[in-house]
């Protein structure tokens, strides 16, 4: 190499430019992860190749000499280059949002994810959890689970996932058993743990076949996660699709309040946009969320 091309060391140019932007060898060794006499040694060595003071040594602290502000500068954008061209090298991780709702995603999504995390770990998740409807554009969401009829907009397609299956659950320690009749006096000495959906009233009359009674002792969240959390705490009865609760009931955590069961109309479905931003791991999320459905108490 030619006298005029050779470099400094990289380790001396990289404990300088550290240096610089701290104005401290302490902090610039804390991140180098070395210690503070390596960095200064470092620095003396490159101004020894240089034949140029670059810090200005004073009581209080350091300088940067004028050399050593217009070097430090330089040194600054060279790294930037290096640190730009080795990113682009490397693969970057495939990206991929899901907006479910809060209850969907404590009950049912994060149970599942270490497995297929774990089987595909080239893949960054983002879970986009809220009650309000997220917009594939503005939200940069991916893919959606939602609650309802088809179609959910131009432009998306939406799969089956899970039906609207309601149950009453509660802990064994409320009913042993799931009796299929209960008269007025027994209603009223139960709780009835309400969610954002409210589907008490329409459980009781199109399940139980009976008229809401009046007086009935209530408890209201605006989950249906918190809910299921009370009926496992054995505070009441809590009504859910039966695919959140499988896990619970097999486990016998949850049992049946009643053998009848509601079919609502708000089935759960995968949707995604026709023309996916990502088209690979839109696809294999959504492979893996459409497998799931006859497995739902396996989490």
């Amino acid at each position: 190499m030619e006298p005029s091309r050779r470099l400094p060391s990289l380790n001396a140019l990289r404990a300088f430019e550290a240096a610089a932007r701290h104005l401290n060898f302490r902090l610039a060794a804390e991140e180098l992860g070395v210690t503070q006499g390596a960095v200064a040694q470092q620095v003396r060595g490159l101004e020894r190749d240089l034949a140029m003071q670059l810090f200005e040594r004073l009581p209080g602290g350091l300088a940067l000499t004028s050399a050593g502000r217009g070097y430090a500068a330089q040194l600054a954008r060279a790294f930037a280059v290096i640190a730009e061209a080795t990113s682009a090298l490397r693969p970057q991780p495939l990206r991929l949002t899901i907006s479910v709702t809060p209850s969907f995603a404590s009950k049912w999504l994060i149970p599942r994810l270490p497995a297929f995390t774990a089987a595909h770990p080239q893949l960054d998740l983002r879970i986009l959890a809220s009650d309000s409807l997220a917009n594939f554009q503005s939200d940069g969401v991916d893919i959606a689970v939602r609650q309802g009829r088809p179609p959910f907009g131009a432009g998306l397609v939406a799969d089956l996932l899970f039906p609207q299956d309601v149950v009453a659950v509660c802990s064994p320690k409320l009913r042993a058993g799931a009796a299929a009749t209960l008269d007025d006096a027994e209603l009223a000495q139960l709780v009835l743990l309400h969610d954002g959906h409210d589907l008490w009233p329409e459980f009781i009359e199109r399940a139980l076949a009976r008229p809401m009674p009046p007086g009935m002792r209530s408890m209201r969240f605006n989950q249906t996660a918190l809910a299921l959390d009370a009926a496992l705490a054995g505070q009441g009865l809590a009504l859910a699709s039966r695919f959140l609760v499988e896990p619970d009931l097999a486990a016998g955590r949850l049992v049946q309040a009643f053998p009848a069961t509601m079919r609502g109309s708000l089935d759960f479905h995968v949707v995604s946009a026709r023309k996916p931003r990502h088209p690979e791991p839109t696809a294999m999320v959504r492979s893996w969320l459409l497998a799931q459905r006859g497995r739902s108490d396996e989490p």
